[in-house]
């Protein structure tokens, strides 16, 4: 099955037409190489999906005949990707781009207090 349609038979893209720009853009990997849309994988083979700034590593178990409802996934996939992967995800959110978005205006007060408790933590 191709790589892009199998990634969004099992719903990590919302389109195909996603699934094959994550591809283009060498998000999808195999063996550490980037993968093009319409290459064949197969069953037991390892994808790195780089995706929201995570790399999901998946294991492919089977081949969904079609697009399959959410609580089907796991029976085509093994999701084998590390905790410290999700764990950056939460560092990210104490980030001052993350927390607030340059020129958004001035901090509000409770935006001010957050700050000041985080500076307090600090010392």
């Amino acid at each position: 099955m191709r790589v892009d349609k199998f990634l969004w038979c099992i719903r990590y893209f919302k389109t195909r037409t996603i699934a094959t720009e994550a591809c283009k853009k060498g998000h999808i990997k195999l063996n550490g190489d980037n993968l093009k849309p319409s290459k064949s994988v197969n069953k037991g083979e390892k994808l790195v999906i780089r995706k929201d700034q995570i790399n999901y590593h998946i294991e492919i178990i089977d081949f969904p005949g079609s697009r399959v409802g959410a609580k089907l996934v796991d029976l085509y996939r093994k999701d084998i990707t590390p905790q410290e992967e999700f764990d950056k995800m939460e560092l990210l959110k104490y980030s001052k781009d993350f927390y607030r978005k340059k020129g958004s205006g001035r901090p509000t007060k409770k935006d001010r207090r957050d700050i000041e408790e985080y500076s307090d933590d600090e010392n």
